[in-house]
């Protein structure tokens, strides 16, 4: 069910539903990675539909040497890992976003390590060639700052190495719990990890398979998180959640705390209610959950809470540049965002003259669509191409019907 229109109409006392999230797409991926990895039998359970996800298993399951991954900036990231160190010439390609987002870091990192992967169009950008074959692997230095889907890509296959892989990030480490992430799955699937002071190291090993389950997407639950914390009023109930999960955004809970949601963890999920503790002023470091950056900037600004972000560098080279877009949309609405310096963004809560008709763009963006979509709370909102929302959380505006009068 996709609405070129979305409009709200919710009677916030009211507010009382149940949601069955989507399964992680973060741990969805590197769980494809490992299993194939482990030449697995068994079938991973509870895994994510979204876009990332089932371009991944499409291409783990193909005999293709050419895949198309359309907008999946994970795809893109495994599996030219994957494909380095799978004997055979393979073609990886995508969306012509995609052909815009950088992936020379991590191709130079792997032909260092003993990789054949030439450009074959634009320096430094996808579409790649690559001939898979035995990685020498050894030691390499790389910014800390990068995305971590850089680092992950590396480390799930350094067990294949012949000298196995040393990393040592320099500089400032950002998103690191997505790095504990992929060391705690490594594990899970029987190869050690060491993460002292900054330096990854993996010796050769070898996968064993396994049964894994996956744990739903605290990502998407973000997005209730919003919902409940404009409304004000009433509970919503999400499936599937951990209190022990390897997931970073599993953060939000805490954070929504300042902006009046209260979490209780209960055997088959999380219970959200409502308090009435909202702070002055939002601040935070989003170097460890770059994906919530949306949902509070978004949040902060209906409820008439300014914000002072740090560690946004990362949101610059996601699905859009998320400053931008960011400023852009919510420019649309009222607010006057600024980037006082690189990597941080703020609203201080200048006001300007909204648009008569709301329209909101997305860039292709999936979390551009679900952070704004409660926006129709407070006013009639266009989101433009909403289907966009299929890349992580498929039903989402199947979930959110349950809130909403559409016209």
């Amino acid at each position: 069910m996709i609405f070129k229109k979305i409009q709200l109409n919710i009677k916030a006392e009211s507010l009382n539903i149940s949601i069955n999230l989507p399964a992680s797409k973060s741990i969805s991926n590197r769980a494809l990675i490992l299993n194939a990895l482990a030449y697995s039998p068994y079938d991973i359970q509870n895994l994510s539909d979204c876009d990332d996800t089932q371009v991944t298993m499409k291409a783990l399951d193909s005999n293709d040497r050419t895949f198309d991954i359309g907008a999946a900036g994970t795809a893109m990231r495994f599996l030219t890992a994957f494909l380095s160190k799978t004997v055979g010439e393979w073609v990886i390609t995508g969306s012509e976003r995609m052909k815009q987002r950088p992936v020379k870091l991590l191709v130079d990192a792997l032909n260092s390590l003993g990789a054949r992967i030439e450009y074959m169009e634009k320096e430094g950008f996808p579409p790649l060639k690559i001939v898979g074959r035995a990685l020498m692997g050894g030691e390499i230095r790389m910014n800390g700052d990068v995305s971590s889907q850089y680092i992950s890509a590396l480390m799930m296959i350094a067990p294949f190495m012949q000298n196995g892989l040393k990393i040592i990030l320099e500089g400032n480490v950002i998103s690191v719990p997505y790095i504990r992430m992929t060391i705690s799955m490594m594990k899970e699937y029987y190869v050690k990890v060491n993460f002292e002071n900054n330096v990854i190291e993996i010796e050769p090993q070898t996968y064993q398979p396994i049964k894994y389950k996956v744990e739903s997407d605290w990502s998407a639950a973000s997005y209730w998180y919003e919902i409940l914390s404009i409304a004000g009023k009433g509970q919503i109930f999400l499936s599937g959640l951990n209190q022990n999960s390897y997931q970073g955004d599993s953060k939000v809970a805490e954070l929504f705390m300042q902006l009046g949601v209260k979490t209780k963890y209960q055997p088959e999920g999380v219970l959200l209610t409502t308090t009435k503790n909202n702070v002055l002023k939002f601040e935070y470091n989003f170097v460890n959950q770059p994906d919530l950056a949306q949902t509070f900037a978004v949040t902060c600004c209906l409820k008439n809470i300014p914000f002072h972000f740090n560690g946004v560098e990362s949101l610059k080279i996601k699905e859009t540049n998320r400053i931008a877009a960011l400023t852009n949309e919510l420019h649309k609405l009222g607010y006057v965002l600024n980037e006082p310096v690189e990597g941080q963004l703020a609203w201080n809560g200048e006001r300007c003259e909204p648009a008569k008709e709301i329209n909101i763009a997305t860039y292709e963006d999936h979390r551009m669509a679900m952070a704004f979509a409660p926006t129709a709370m407070v006013t009639p909102i266009t989101i433009e191409h909403p289907e966009v929302v299929s890349k992580s959380y498929p039903n989402f505006w199947e979930d959110f019907s349950q809130l909403t009068v559409n016209s």
